[in-house]
């Protein structure tokens, strides 16, 4: 098995393994950011392997791939994220194959192919704990300075203290939903054997040609995660307040959009958290996470963007845009952030 997932959260690791514990262990890809005490041990602990993810030695590769392989025909089950890294605008972001197209080279051996099988994952959270940081990395690719180390230390010791204030104040609250939607099980042997018949043979072709058929399996795969991608409260919210045309949204307009929004997410068959109670719930679990977020304020009978917190409020609505039907344009064209590649839904 090889679970292919989109990449919201270095949460996700730990996510995706609380949800598929008891049933599955993931041996995960991850980045050379991650060894660091105590993540390093934390990681390795659920079969955890850390890769140079920039590193053009070739011979690092060859041992990399060879590891992947061996792993695989043992029967470890793989997970990768699709898009390679974190999304830095809430969207998703182009397939990246390196990983695939490692373990897909075990298909040389006709054994093996039965045993394949791809399965889409999709992630949604109400509160990505690291959206700022993702946010201000977007604004350092565009050419803005990048916060000092002293005052990216200052803004962690005061999350930490502020959190502690309130567990012992007992004010403490969740940060929302985080979901996971585990698609159907794709199996891999009909694609090769379609791949061997085009080219009589997948892997005897030349490697750009074999790189580009991989390419077209992971878009396909990335287009079956978008259209399961969990819509909880808090995404579902900011988008509504994205298709509004004004700074400031009356209440009652407010959850009108929002449950035509979702009237559209049922239509279409989208994977929608909550999805049976009521629309005046949904926005008050919302309201909760983007007020203690100081996103939305209170004023009269609506609620106002607060100043500077549009990219914020576009990043989780980006999340979700894709799957909103006659709205999504409308989501779209008040995107505050810097405009990415965007896989849309088929």
């Amino acid at each position: 098995m090889i679970y292919l997932m989109n990449h919201r959260s270095n949460a996700d690791y730990v996510l995706v393994g609380y949800v598929l514990s008891g049933q599955v262990a993931i041996s995960y890809a991850v980045g050379e950011w991650a060894r660091t005490f105590p993540l390093e041990y934390i990681f390795k602990s659920f079969g955890a392997y850390f890769i140079r993810r920039k590193y053009r030695e070739k011979l690092y590769h060859t041992v990399l791939e060879r590891y992947v392989q061996l792993i695989t025909r043992n029967g470890v089950t793989q997970g990768i994220f699709l898009e390679g890294g974190l999304t830095r605008d809430g969207k998703l972001g182009k397939a990246k194959i390196g990983l695939l197209d490692y373990l897909l080279a075990v298909a040389r051996d006709p054994a093996m192919r039965p045993r394949l099988f791809v399965v889409p994952v999709a992630i949604g959270y109400d509160r990505v704990l690291e959206d700022r940081s993702l946010l201000r990395e977007l604004d350092v690719r565009e050419g803005r300075r990048r916060p000092s180390r002293l005052a990216q230390l200052s803004e962690v010791l005061h999350y930490v203290w502020w959190n502690l204030v309130r567990v012992v104040g007992g004010r403490w609250k969740r940060y929302g939903r985080a979901a996971v939607v585990i698609g159907e099980p794709v199996p891999l042997a009909p694609w090769l054997e379609q791949q061997d018949r085009e080219t009589n043979g997948l892997f005897a072709v030349d490697r750009a040609d074999r790189l580009a058929r991989v390419q077209a399996l992971a878009d396909s795969v990335l287009e079956r995660i978008a259209v399961i991608v969990p819509v909880t409260p808090v995404p579902l919210a900011c988008a509504a307040v994205q298709s509004f045309d004004s700074d400031f949204i009356p209440r009652e307009q407010l959850l009108e959009r929002m449950g035509d929004m979702r009237d559209v997410l049922k239509e279409l068959n989208a994977r929608v958290i909550h999805r049976e109670g009521s629309i005046e719930e949904v926005l008050d679990r919302a309201w909760r996470m983007l007020r203690m977020r100081r996103i939305l304020v209170e004023v009269g009978s609506g609620y106002a963007v607060a100043p500077g917190q549009r990219p914020l409020l576009s990043y989780y609505a980006n999340s979700v845009a894709h799957l909103l039907g006659p709205f999504a344009e409308g989501v779209r064209q008040r995107d505050a952030l810097p405009s990415q590649h965007f896989a849309s839904a088929s």
